[in-house]
């Protein structure tokens, strides 16, 4: 956690501003006032501010797709209108079906709690997915397994969860109890921002309502999970800021049905360290780790060194990758894969 630097007024440090932000600013500056982004609608953004809310409108050339909840803007403190976009520290973004931008999910995150629920909907094949993305994005992951209380033996669920990536982080909770704010406290001090992702139905909302002490008039709708099938019930239908408990920020997000794997090769590699590292190791610098002779991979999955589910699991998402990733061409009408970089 960034220690608060003396030139910055408490009141703003309290809303997530940093040093790195602080940075940003210049002379021709002067004048504006750092605004937060708390919900991105239509044509409009509305944003926390120190001593408030404000809905902004935006400059010309600029939509409401440029932004996303947790980023800092400085705007026009009586008109109300954003100057310029600062650069974000980490930046949550996804592919989606058909579209041509990728959706932005968050920015300015400290850390992402990935829920899923201990019964049916837990999901490590889906787990990877959003472990690769938060990699991607520049920022650490936490595990938070919800519905402890509805489980008769967790254990292998941590187990598992946490064998999905080196030094991952798996807190069990139960999302209603006043223990969960506890357990997640040391990622929710003063200025810190936590993302919540996962499936619908996990318990995102329940543990939002939980973080933040919301009353009955103020709380996040809940949806349980179907009984026959363990699919939840979309109940978040927009991202949004809410302060919680600790004077941490949350940023609650819509359940993902499906999260298509894009441009993170760096993500991938962070998530299947043991793989990567194995890799230098094969006789063939292109080495699929499938079938050519002389593969480490293969050598170690044989040794019992290597979970070849894991290798599997691997091959699927990078071929998946290797195919969503956008190609550019270059000089010459060479191609280059496009590469947009982690956001640190």
């Amino acid at each position: 956690m960034e220690k608060q630097d003396p030139h910055i007024p408490a009141a703003l440090h309290a809303l997530g501003w940093t040093s790195v932000l602080q940075d940003q600013l210049g002379p021709d500056d002067a004048g504006l006032e750092p605004m937060r982004i708390a919900a991105v609608h239509r044509s409009t953004v509305t944003s926390f501010r120190v001593g408030g809310r404000a809905k902004l409108s935006l400059p010309a050339g600029m939509t409401t797709a440029n932004f996303a909840v947790g980023d800092w803007v400085l705007a026009h403190p009586d008109g109300l209108q954003i100057s310029r976009l600062l650069e974000r520290h980490s930046l949550l973004q996804r592919q989606t079906v058909g579209a041509r931008q990728l959706q932005l999910i968050a920015a300015n995150v400290d850390t992402v709690f990935i829920v899923t629920s201990c019964n049916d909907d837990f999901n490590p094949a889906r787990l990877e997915r959003y472990l690769a993305l938060t990699n991607e994005a520049g920022t650490s992951a936490v595990i938070v397994l919800t519905k402890v209380d509805q489980t008769p033996d967790v254990t292998a669920f941590e187990r598992t969860a946490a064998g999905l990536q080196r030094g991952l982080q798996v807190v069990p909770i139960n999302g209603k109890s006043q223990d969960a704010i506890t357990a997640l406290a040391p990622w929710c001090g003063a200025g810190q921002t936590v993302a919540l992702i996962g499936s619908s139905g996990v318990g995102k909302s329940t543990l939002l309502n939980t973080l933040a002490r919301k009353s009955e008039e103020d709380a996040q709708a809940t949806g349980s999970i179907r009984e026959d099938d363990a699919k939840g019930r979309h109940t978040t239908t927009s991202r949004s800021l809410h302060t919680i408990e600790g004077g941490a920020w949350v940023i609650d997000t819509p359940g993902m049905r499906t999260l298509h794997v894009s441009d993170l090769s760096t993500g991938l590699n962070e998530l299947f360290a043991e793989i990567t590292e194995l890799a230098p190791d094969c006789r063939f610098r292109d080495c699929t780790h499938q079938h050519e002779p002389g593969c480490a991979v293969q050598a170690a999955v044989k040794a019992g060194t290597l979970d070849p589910a894991r290798l599997s699991r691997w091959s699927k998402l990078r071929e998946e990758n290797q195919q969503n990733t956008p190609v550019v061409t270059g000089a010459r009408g060479n191609k280059k894969t496009s590469a947009r970089g982690r956001h640190r």
